[in-house]
């Protein structure tokens, strides 16, 4: 009885591993633009209800500021001054572009937003793409 394997064997056992890599690895590729331009979608989104909910709950104007490199919510503490509520990188820091930014949403103290129409941001990274759709009421959908 012989025990181990041979050098033969070895060299097809790695080179039938190399080629499964070889197949997977542009699969892993786009799942990483995918999930990077769904947590990009769902970072907007999120920014959206927050700022709807703090304009809300504390029953004054909130300002979202919307920018591929940020998306800052801050309070209308008087008509000159604003405090900051809550900060958090915008789409580019996961590698994803946007086209429909920068953009500031100011949400009433009812929940509705002051001055704009329904608005859609695109997000993308390689061949994934997504879509944020904001009705004038603050509402989002993300299809």
């Amino acid at each position: 009885m012989r025990r181990g394997t041979t050098l033969l064997e070895l060299l097809i056992g790695i080179a039938l591993v190399a080629m499964l890599l070889v197949l997977a690895i542009p699969g892993a590729g786009r799942v990483r633009d995918r999930l990077a331009v769904d947590a990009a979608a769902h970072a907007l989104a999120n920014a959206h209800v927050r700022a709807r909910l703090v304009a809300v709950t504390e029953r004054r104007p909130a300002l979202l500021t919307l920018t591929d490199d940020s998306l800052v919510l801050r309070v209308l503490e008087s008509p000159t001054d604003t405090a900051l509520r809550w900060r958090d990188a915008g789409p580019r820091a996961g590698g994803v572009s946007s086209a429909g930014l920068p953009r500031m949403v100011t949400f009433a103290p009812n929940g509705t937003t002051l001055g704009v129409a329904n608005s859609t941001t695109t997000l993308s990274r390689g061949a994934a793409q997504k879509q944020v759709i904001v009705s004038r009421y603050g509402r989002v959908r993300i299809p």
